[in-house]
C-alpha cells in the first residue's frame, strides 16, 4: 500500500499544525487523466469513511478510497525540494505510461 516518507511527514506534520488541522489525515486520490498519466492530489481529511482504506505510515494517516487502493499499491509520498519551490510528490510505480499527445488529447500544444 501507500507509504509517506520520513521527511513527507515531518512536512505534512508542520503544515497540518500551522494550518490548524493537528490529527488530520492525508488523503490521496485520483484527480484525473491528462497527457502526461495520472494526476494525484491529497487534501486534509478529519475523519475516513466506510469506504476508506486507513494506512498509517511514519506516524501519519494516509487515506485512499477502498476503490483505488490497488491504483496506489507500492506508492510513496515524498517532499521535495528544487530551485522552483518545493512540496509533496506521488510517486507511483503503477502508474501507467504516459502515451504522449495523441489525437485524444485535446489539453497539449
Amino acid at each position: 500500500m501507500i507509504s509517506i516518507t520520513e521527511k513527507a511527514a515531518e512536512e505534512f506534520k508542520a503544515f497540518s499544525e500551522k494550518e490548524g488541522k493537528n490529527g488530520s489525515g492525508l488523503r490521496v486520490f485520483v484527480a484525473g487523466m491528462g497527457c502526461g498519466g495520472p494526476q494525484y492530489g491529497m487534501a486534509f481529511e478529519e475523519e475516513s469513511k466506510d469506504e476508506d482504506v486507513v494506512i498509517e505510515s511514519n506516524g501519519v494517516k494516509l487515506i485512499v478510497a477502498k476503490d483505488f487502493e490497488s491504483v496506489f499499491d507500492g506508492a510513496t509520498v515524498d517532499y521535495q525540494v528544487t530551485e522552483h519551490g518545493s512540496g509533496f510528490l506521488i510517486t507511483n510505480p503503477n502508474a501507467a505510461p504516459a502515451s504522449g499527445c495523441g489525437s485524444s488529447c485535446n489539453s497539449c500544444g
